[in-house]
Formats: C-alpha cells, sequence, structure tokens
C-alpha cells in the first residue's frame, strides 16, 4: 500500500491520525483483501467506515474490501523491548555491550523520549537512532526521539558470561499396581499403570489404568474411504483425567461394545505428540482397577534451578509504598512471608487439556511481596508457536510480532519456577485460571508446585460490597490505575489490591 494511501488513511480521522498498516492479506478463495491498521487511540465505527472510504478504491474491483482496526497504546517497557531488537538486528557489535540498565524510555507529551548509553569506544553514526526510529514506528504509533549517551562503563566491565550448567535430574515416574486385572482383549497381563498426572512423556507403550468418565463412539472415514468406528474415552485414576482415542478391532468389536460409563478398564498404547500436545491412543483394552483407597504419593519434582538462563527478575520499587507499607500498618500476617502475585495472557481460555489442545500462555507477569512490600517483577512475552487469534490480538494488545522472537514455555518456566519458589502464590482467579496453566506446563517440564495460593476473588467477595468483582471494579474500591489485560499491569494491580484487602482482613485466608 502506497504511502499516499497511507497518508489519506490518517488524515481521515481525528483518531487514526498517527495510525500505521500492520498487515494486508489476500484470501484468493473469497476474493477479500483484509487490511489491518494500529491506531493509538479509542476509534470508533464513523473512523473505520472513513478509513474504508479510503481504501477501497483502492483495492481491485473483483476484491471485497475489509478493514480492521487494533487500539494499541504502548508503554514503556514495550518500547525498551523493541528498542533492543533494534538494535540486535542492525548493530550487532554495539548490542553485545549493552545492557538492559543503558536503555531509558520515558513518555512525553509527543509519543517518546529514549536514551541509549554506548561505550565511549564504540563508533555509531547518525543512522544509529534513525534506523531505530524507523523500527519503533513500523510496530507502534507516535513519534520517538532518541538519542546516544556515553556510557560511564569501560571496556573492562565488558564480561563474558559463563557457561552455566545445571544438574541433570529425571522425574521418577509414579506408578501403582493393577488390582482385579482380567483380559478383555489382550494375552499380556499387567501388573502395574503410570499414574495419569504423570503422563508428560512421550512413548510407545505405556500402560495406564482408570475408571471411564465418559465414553463416545464416532465415525472416520480412512483413506480408502470406508466408514470405521473410534472410542473417545476420558479416563481418570483420581489423579488425573485424559481423554484416550481407541480404534475398534472388527475382531474385539463385540467385545469393547460391552464397555460402560463406570467401568474400571486397563490399557496399554502409545503416547505421542499430535499438534504440540501429547496423545493417547489405546491399541490394548482389558479391565483392572487402581488400588482401594488409592492415596497417590506425592509427586517429586526436579530441583529449583540454580540460575536464571532467559528471564530474570528485576528490582521494583514505588514512592507510594513509602506511606502504605510503614511499619505501622503492615499486618502481622505479611511479615516474614513471602508472596509471587501472577497474571497471565494467554491464546485463550481453555485451561484443561481435557477439553482439547490446551491454550498457550503468550505473556507472564508477575511480583514478589516480601514482609508486605513488593520487591521484585518477572515479565515477559512467551512464544506460543501458534498464530494468535485477532479476538486475543484486540483484547490484550499483544501482537504476533511481540511474541515472535520471546522464549518458549520450555524455556521460560523453569526461571519463573525459580521466581515462585519458597512463595503463597495469589491472583484474580488463579485457582479457576492461571494456576491451571502454571501448573500444567511446568509439571510438563518435570516442575511441580506447591499448591498454597490465595485468590483474591472470593477474598473480594468476603471483604467487599460490588456490584461485580472484575479485576478492575476491585482495583476503582481502592483507587488502583492501571492498563487491563496486559499480564504485568493486571499482575501489580492485584498486588496493590492483595494487600489491601489483608489490611482489611487482619489476618490471611486459608491457603487454596
Amino acid at each position: 500500500m502506497s504511502g499516499d494511501i497511507l497518508e489519506a488513511v490518517r488524515a481521515s480521522s481525528e483518531n487514526m491520525k498517527n495510525a500505521i498498516l500492520r498487515s494486508v492479506t489476500v484470501e484468493k478463495a473469497t476474493r477479500t483483501v483484509n487490511i489491518e491498521f494500529i491506531t493509538e487511540t479509542t476509534f470508533g465505527e464513523a473512523d473505520k467506515n472513513a478509513v474504508l472510504s479510503v481504501v477501497q478504491p483502492a483495492v481491485p474491483a473483483y476484491f471485497d474490501c475489509e478493514v480492521s482496526i487494533i487500539k494499541l497504546a504502548p508503554d514503556c517497557e514495550m518500547v525498551k523491548r523493541k528498542i533492543e531488537e533494534a538494535i540486535s538486528l542492525n548493530f550487532k557489535a554495539v548490542y553485545v555491550t549493552v545492557k538492559e540498565e543503558d536503555i531509558k524510555v520515558e513518555k512525553t507529551d509527543y509519543g517518546f523520549y529514549y536514551t541509549i548509553a554506548v561505550m565511549p569506544f564504540m563508533q555509531v553514526g547518525q543512522d544509529f537512532t534513525e534506523k531505530i526510529d524507523g523500527y519503533l514506528k513500523t510496530h507502534f504509533c507516535g513519534d520517538f526521539r532518541g538519542e546516544c549517551i556515553s556510557s560511564k562503563r569501560g571496556a573492562d566491565d565488558i564480561k563474558v558470561e559463563e557457561k552455566r550448567d545445571e544438574i541433570e535430574y529425571e522425574v521418577p515416574v509414579r506408578r501403582f499396581e493393577i488390582n482385579g486385572f482380567r483380559y478383555l482383549e489382550g494375552t499380556k497381563k499387567q501388573t502395574t499403570a503410570v499414574y495419569l498426572s504423570d503422563l508428560n512423556f512421550a512413548a510407545e507403550e505405556v500402560v495406564i489404568c482408570g475408571t471411564i468418565e465418559q465414553l463416545n463412539e464416532r465415525e472416520y472415514t480412512n483413506k480408502k474411504g470406508i466408514k470405521k468406528t473410534y472410542l473417545s474415552l476420558v479416563l481418570s485414576d483420581t489423579t488425573a483425567s485424559i481423554h484416550i482415542t481407541y480404534f475398534i478391532r472388527q475382531k474385539s468389536y463385540d467385545k469393547i461394545k460391552c464397555l460402560k460409563v463406570g467401568d474400571s478398564i486397563v490399557c496399554t498404547g502409545s503416547n505421542e505428540m499430535y499438534n504440540g500436545s501429547l496423545r493417547y491412543t489405546a491399541n490394548i483394552i482389558d479391565y483392572g482397577k487402581y488400588p482401594e483407597n488409592f492415596v497417590p504419593r506425592k509427586r517429586a519434582s526436579k530441583p529449583v534451578p540454580r540460575y536464571y538462563h532467559y528471564v530474570s527478575p528485576q528490582p521494583f520499587s514505588d514512592v507510594r509504598q513509602t506511606d502504605l507499607f510503614s511499619q505501622n500498618v503492615i499486618p502481622e500476617c505479611l511479615k516474614n512471608k513471602t508472596f509471587v502475585v501472577l497474571d497471565l495472557e494467554t491464546t485463550g481460555l481453555n485451561s484443561s487439556p481435557l477439553s482439547g489442545n490446551m491454550d498457550k500462555i503468550i505473556e507472564i507477569g508477575a511480583f514478589k511481596i516480601e514482609d508486605g512490600r513488593i520487591c521484585e517483577s518477572f515479565s515477559t512475552f512467551v512464544n506460543p508457536q501458534v498464530k494468535l487469534s485477532d479476538e486475543i490480538i484486540r483484547l490484550t494488545g499483544i501482537t504476533e510480532d511481540m511474541v515472535a522472537g520471546a522464549p518458549t514455555y520450555e524455556e521460560v518456566m523453569p526461571d519463573f519456577y525459580k521466581f515462585c519458589s519458597g512463595s503463597i502464590l495469589v491472583g484474580h482467579n488463579i485457582e479457576g485460571f492461571d494456576f491451571k496453566f502454571v501448573e500444567y506446563y511446568c509439571a510438563r517440564l518435570g516442575y511441580i508446585l506447591d499448591r498454597k495460593m490465595i485468590d483474591t476473588i472470593p477474598l473480594a467477595q468476603e471483604l467487599l460490597f460490588l456490584s461485580n468483582y472484575k479485576l478492575n471494579t476491585v482495583a476503582d474500591k481502592f483507587n488502583i490505575v492501571f492498563n487491563h489485560h496486559r499480564a504485568i499491569d493486571d499482575a501489580l494491580a492485584t498486588a496493590k489490591i492483595f494487600i489491601e484487602l489483608i489490611k482489611l482482613k487482619k489476618s490471611l485466608p486459608k491457603f487454596g
């Protein structure tokens, strides 16, 4: 799309004056051109129609034209990360000498002003900040002005980080003895089964045992066009429930048809990766039960990592805490304790692998509270390695570009587990949502979280009388202003809410 058309879009509406073009997508099958813009201000239907009237004439007559607009107001941290990206892409020699604290960003009336402290011996040209400005303008609306300043550090301060090895530790898989084994279609007696909650590894043959909670018969058409029947089951052994697929053999059809919800069975099959998730397929089904009065043994966890590898916590200070948290107002129950208040942004709301593919984490925001003071932050985007939906982009303001270069959950969760170690977890709907994601993705890597947690929703319901108990409603009660639907902002608001609620209650609620 030409610059002239973009300028016309910016001139079409006051709310689009700083708009940038995010993407142009052509769908040949439907003969549709989808054009997406980003703006930093609130817009309405009139703005959208004004933009459509500008871009539609530029689209071939035999194509329909659709326009979508996303509101994205960057904060200083987002701009800082993009500056780091710009330096790493365009000035690699400078990038290896620049530390995070060398980049300062502040919000101004016109947009953002930033400084980059560069080593005195580094030679940077006039195009240094020009390229960074250009990179920022391809991701955010508004104006950006930056300059290089001389770093006070010298060449001797540059240290090559030593390789930091972790202790290798394989988490043992728990198994229980199978009671009352009887053949249904197999020929080999199975004596032990893997805990379903430990079934987070791929294997060609693994034995599981549990009670059928759901049982559905379904059809599919094979490559030869022949209709076949398979079973979709949900099996539980009290430690977890999982989906199982079983393709019925003709010789076993009559036997398998006798199965019903409530039966206890033993499955021998494979656990394989499919579309990014593990999927269990049963090959043989027999009868058998987990032990009577089964009490699962506590699962061992990998040790807390010795080092942070991809995401390190940052010190946090807030001048407003000086008055809020003086010794005479800190509740005694907060002293000598550590809490981690967390919030996630995800690709969707599916927090249970039983409902299909588990949704992915795309952002983690967390704050550590020690002795009643918010003292550290942990913040990172997470690359979900799947395409983000338009709905999630609109809701969170998180785009594909933001997560593309971020670490994956395999890289992030060990660092987050280390950050949370020894702490009581806190969140707004943490039991119903956030903890399920953190627990699932930590467990896949062998890290088992302590289930000590406090949910601020029931705590607020106990202490406050409000029309609803959404995060922004509770925040308004305490005059806490924040940028909703960004993990780090939601986590900070929740941390402040938690402290205010405990000050009202004067005691800690029972841990979930």
